[in-house]
Formats: structure tokens, C-alpha cells, sequence
């Protein structure tokens, strides 16, 4: 078992690849940068997805699987000469695999200036809960 896996069991990593038979047609895809915290309600994924608008993004929950698509909107003028360049015009694509511990319904999103933050909230059966003693 992995460090990642035993600090978070219910959520595992999984490399975004063009033959995981997923079908999304996504070829040279990029894995974006993403954290994972854990709180006792919900799980909190801030994934980094520079120069990618609200209509450019695409967030998916099926099957124990959170599968989130970014394309940038920004193209380069037809003017311009490419010198040196850091980044790539590929998409994102990041699969995050669940136990169905995340209740799909209530699954909420903010992207704000490149950075999309999503709450994932756990079943009340996986909460913690106080047992009152009498």
C-alpha cells in the first residue's frame, strides 16, 4: 500500500492514459497538477488548470470514477513566432478512482483564475459520528 493510499484509502490516483479504454478520445493529454485534502464531511481536490475557461471544462462522476477534461480556449496569432514555450496546447485529463464513498449527487465545483476546487462529500455512513452514552 502506498503513502497516499494510507493516508487516504477511499481515493486513489489514477494516470490519465490514451488506452485505459475510457473512449474519451483525448490524445496526448496532460496531467494536471492536483492536491487532495481530507476533512470528517467531504474530500477537497484543487486541480491547477491554467488558461482553461468554464466552457472549456468538463467534469464527469460515474462508476467510482471522477474524470475532469480542461481545454484552453487561447490560440496563437497567426503573426507570432514561437521562440521558446513552457507549455503545451494539449488538454488536461485527471481520473480520480473512489470506493463510492462520494455521493455524486452533491458534488460541487469552483474554477476562479485557473484553479478549479472541488468538494467531493462522503456518504453518512463514512462520517464520523458521536455516540451518546446514557
Amino acid at each position: 500500500m502506498s503513502l497516499f493510499n494510507s493516508l487516504i484509502p477511499s481515493l486513489s490516483r489514477q494516470p490519465a492514459s490514451n488506452d485505459n479504454g475510457s473512449g474519451s478520445g483525448l490524445e496526448n493529454s496532460v496531467k494536471p497538477v492536483y492536491e487532495i485534502k481530507e476533512t470528517p464531511d467531504a474530500f477537497g481536490v484543487t486541480v491547477h488548470l491554467p488558461g482553461v475557461a468554464k466552457d472549456g471544462l468538463d467534469i464527469t462522476a460515474e462508476d467510482g470514477a471522477l474524470r475532469i477534461v480542461g481545454r484552453r480556449a487561447w490560440k496563437q496569432p497567426a503573426t507570432w513566432t514561437a521562440l521558446y514555450r513552457e507549455s503545451t496546447d494539449a488538454p488536461f485529463e485527471l481520473v480520480l478512482t473512489h470506493d463510492n464513498a462520494v455521493e455524486t449527487e452533491k458534488i460541487a465545483a469552483e474554477l476562479r483564475d485557473g484553479v478549479l476546487r472541488v468538494s467531493l462529500p462522503k456518504h453518512e455512513a463514512l462520517k464520523p459520528r458521536k455516540i451518546a452514552v446514557n
